[in-house]
């Protein structure tokens, strides 16, 4: 008796590489260039997986944009995995040492990378001379589908569109305090608070300030738009605000305070990387240097 049971074609890595690039770039022309082929040629092989599939993989927006169907994120995801595997090879066969050079692109809040992360720098250079780290200060969630960033710092559990494309872990928490001008740690009650503009408001430091402001001490008459503003204010004298410890500990100028009020804040600290990446020995590193680093937030 025949088998009528429909069987999913094989596809080879060529076809799978149309997919990923133009879930990369949004548009065929950009995925075109980032093959060495002319748009259509891409829309014509993108075309043909769907028709081997029998079902559609991307869709128009309304922005112009090409975004993958839910159908597409299957297949995007398992290509991406084939992706990694075939990236991976050449790693694999070579030493570790030898592999940990080249460039990986950090990004971050300005706040934990400029007084955290770029202090220390050196040691991780010294130890690996040919590796070369670009830092991206930057509390917008880079794209890292599109190699915006190598690896992502962030202070927040992903949202669930992150799904099975950006591999996530948590490495710590950083924990906040009350911190005010050094002269005024003894007598800060009646400082007011330093707080963030309206457009900052939804975040977690800003809700628990104007939280705090209302028992006591009202709202500085300045209002600022990121951490680092807040800290160079409380620098400046110009009251009191909730600062990240393993920033604040070490910034001349400034001691923590006791309050009495709601609990103090802590935040999630997570790292997210693209599996095409991750697997490499020089991303590796950077992730473990990363999570030693920033460990003594847990202070």
């Amino acid at each position: 008796m025949p088998n009528n049971t429909a069987k999913m074609p094989t596809l080879d890595w060529n076809d799978l590489q149309y997919v990923l690039a133009v879930a990369r770039d949004g548009a065929y022309a950009p995925a075109g260039r980032r093959l060495s082929a002319d748009p259509t040629t891409v829309a014509r092989r993108v075309r043909a997986i769907e028709s081997a599939l029998q079902t559609k993989l991307f869709e128009r927006a309304a922005d112009g944009e090409i975004r993958p169907t839910e159908a597409g994120e299957v297949v995007i995801a398992r290509a991406e995995i084939v992706e990694a595997q075939i990236g991976g090879l050449s790693e694999a066969v070579e030493g570790v040492d030898s592999a940990v050079s080249g460039s990986v692109r950090v990004t971050s809040v300005p706040l934990l990378l400029n007084r955290v992360l770029v202090p220390a720098l050196p040691t991780l250079l010294a130890r690996y001379p040919d590796l070369r780290i670009e830092l991206v200060a930057d509390a917008r969630d880079l794209n890292l589908g599109r190699r915006d960033a190598d690896i992502a710092v962030r202070l927040a559990r992903p949202g669930g569109l992150v799904g099975n494309r950006v591999f996530a872990r948590r490495i710590g928490m950083l924990r906040y305090a009350v911190y005010a001008p050094k002269v005024c740690k003894d007598d800060a009650s009646d400082l007011p608070w330093i707080t963030y503009e309206g457009e900052m408001a939804a975040l977690a430091p800003a809700r628990w300030i104007d939280e705090a402001a209302r028992r006591g001490g009202g709202l500085a008459a300045v209002a600022v738009n990121d951490a680092e503003s807040v800290l160079q204010r409380v620098q400046a004298g110009l009251g009191r605000s909730l600062l990240p410890r393993i920033v604040a500990e070490r910034t001349p100028g400034i001691a923590r305070t006791d309050f009495d009020g709601a609990a103090l804040l802590e935040r999630e600290i997570w790292t997210l990387t693209h599996p095409d990446v991750r697997h490499l020995a020089r991303v590796s590193v950077v992730l473990t240097w990363i999570e030693a680093t920033l460990a003594s937030g847990e202070m």
